[in-house]
């Protein structure tokens, strides 16, 4: 079997309504799929106003609002019409990349008429509950995510460090990586723009440190905020840069005040632009399985101060190309943003140092790895193998 004869039955929550990294690399793994002539048909919630056209056919699938957070919506399942779209695609793998109810609906599909299941993991959807005072419902969370993901052929982890967290979870026997890639011509130091910085009122001495990403709590905005307290009680006042919008948005403007700049979603060269005229990123959160901002930063030439967690394990080398702090530890997060504010040698050998590493990573490689994977996987149920995760 080649990559022309996959035909791929993708299940997402959200494939295109709201933009987000986990949504884009699986829209540019439905280009790179359609490119090498795989057939894709994806199933997701539709939106009248989508944040950006879908890559492949997307087959809308009935949704609710989210609870508290209306902009995502929760698939209800797989209701007749699509299961019949579903038989008349002929799908020979199924991919769930969220671990929803239309998730375990497509597992047992899958199971049923014969063919592998392979799950993607793109968040810690686990810890999100520890941000909206539930934390007492992780560990049931974490049982009913073991449930499904022991159900698929295989599991794809986003980095080496997050596909540990889920061996220690025992979430699967067959755990891959499907990493991230970064358009290195985009993200680049030469996009840098001084004159861009000084329409907003930044100095070109005064150094700027960036938040990317959506503006919600479990992005960790009380630990960046904290963090900026304590660096101004160490008597720095450098400009923020956030760069992304989200619910929170109203809190973190006014917890942050006057040395904040909001300037919304960016995409492309914008967003490449913005990031490249900034000084450091700092990335506190502790839910990303990958980081796709933290690459972003690295590709333009940034220093990256994160937390010592899964999304930046695999990417930030500490004291090479940022740091790795233990996560809420603020004075730490203070203390290394003071040090490349202070240390211009020391901020530019390490953005150069991230660009190095920035370059491994290319999106042609990464989606080519896991559609290894797809093969791998459909080659062992024709020679009659069967998924070690289930019961015989």
């Amino acid at each position: 079997m080649e990559i022309s004869d996959l035909r791929v039955a993708l299940f997402s929550g959200n494939y295109n309504y709201v933009r987000d990294g986990a949504n884009q690399a699986l829209n540019r793994l439905s280009g790179y799929l359609l490119k090498n002539g795989a057939k894709v048909r994806i199933y997701s919630p539709k939106s009248k106003t989508p944040a950006f056209p879908s890559t492949g056919k997307l087959v809308g699938v009935p949704a609710i609002p989210f609870p508290g957070r209306g902009e995502y919506r929760v698939p209800l399942g797989i209701p007749p019409r699509v299961q019949r779209d579903l038989m008349e695609f002929g799908a020979n793998i199924f991919h769930i990349s969220s671990p929803e109810f239309m998730a375990h609906r497509a597992v047992t599909l899958a199971r049923k008429w014969d063919i592998p299941v392979v799950a993607s993991v793109h968040t810690r959807f686990e810890t999100y509950f520890r941000y909206y005072n539930m934390a007492w419902l992780e560990p049931l969370v974490e049982a009913i995510i073991r449930r499904l993901y022991r159900r698929c052929d295989a599991i794809f982890a986003p980095s080496e460090s997050m596909a540990q967290v889920l061996r220690e979870q025992r979430m699967s026997y067959d755990i891959g990586i499907w990493s991230r890639g970064v358009e290195t011509d985009i993200f680049s130091p030469a996009r840098r723009d001084m004159e861009w910085r000084r329409s907003l009122r930044i100095r070109d001495d005064e150094p700027v440190i960036c938040f990317i990403g959506r503006v919600v709590m479990e992005k960790g905005l009380d630990v960046f905020a904290e963090s900026i307290d304590a660096l101004h009680r160490r008597g720095l006042r450098p400009k923020v840069l956030v760069i992304g919008d989200g619910p929170a948005r109203q809190w973190f403007e006014t917890r942050l005040g006057r040395d904040a700049i909001f300037i919304g979603f960016q995409r492309g060269d914008d967003l490449a632009r913005a990031i490249a005229s900034s000084d450091m990123l700092l990335n506190p959160s502790v839910t990303e399985t990958f980081g796709n901002v933290t690459l972003e930063a690295m590709a333009c030439g940034l220093p990256v101060i994160a937390a010592r967690a899964t999304g930046s394990l695999s990417l930030v080398e500490d004291n090479v190309t940022g740091r790795l702090i233990r996560p809420g530890a603020n004075e730490q997060f203070a203390a290394a943003i003071k040090h490349y504010c202070e240390d211009l040698d020391a901020r530019a050998a390490a953005g150069a140092a991230g660009r190095a590493v920035s370059e491994r990573f290319s999106w042609d490689a990464v989606n080519g790895a896991l559609v290894e994977g797809y093969l791998r996987i459909i080659r062992h149920r024709e020679l009659g193998g069967h998924p070690i995760n289930r019961p015989r």
